[in-house]
């Protein structure tokens, strides 16, 4: 099953689905919606519902660490996440996702007017690369666990990076 996200904003308050499995190749989408968001004079809080979502790769997770932490920083707000799945929940709370969001298990009124983000243009590898790596990044800043956890594959994407822009 592919995922998908979709997206509303509704008077400042901004409603993120991740329905299906949620992989690397919609971070990008992903990641400009966000940049646009923050900017948003608006922007009064952000919802995301994993409550559709069969799987999340981390680097998603770690886009979505950003977007937490950037909307504390910037705007002092603590975005609410609601997930049901006890698979995705287990991971959530593994990584340290309740000091960044505030996690609901709780049904909401689900009939928001949302619009699917599109696949990102720009899906070369280098690109790709690097948005794995800043994701994962953020996921090591999150607590020591997750630091031992993705120091290995960090440090070997950063070699193939610098080897592929040596070629």
């Amino acid at each position: 099953m592919s995922g998908r996200i979709l997206v509303g904003d509704h008077g400042g308050v901004y409603v993120l689905r991740f329905e299906g499995d949620v992989r690397v190749t919609l971070s990008g989408s992903f990641d400009h919606y966000m940049q646009k968001m923050l900017v948003d004079g608006s922007l009064d809080s952000v919802l995301v519902d994993l409550t559709d979502a069969v799987a999340i790769d981390s680097t998603s997770l770690g886009v979505l660490a950003k977007l937490s932490i950037q909307l504390q920083k910037e705007r002092a707000r603590l975005p609410t996440l609601v997930c049901q799945s006890p698979d995705i929940l287990r991971v959530l709370n593994n990584m340290g996702f309740d000091d960044v969001f505030a996690i609901v298990d709780e049904n909401f009124h689900r009939d928001q007017n949302l619009a699917e983000l599109p696949m990102a243009n720009d899906m070369s590898e280098e690109t790709l690369r690097g948005r794995v790596i800043e994701a994962h990044k953020v996921l090591m800043a999150m607590n020591t666990q997750n630091e031992k956890t993705f120091k290995d594959l960090v440090e070997a994407l950063e070699t193939e990076q610098t080897s592929a822009r040596a070629s």
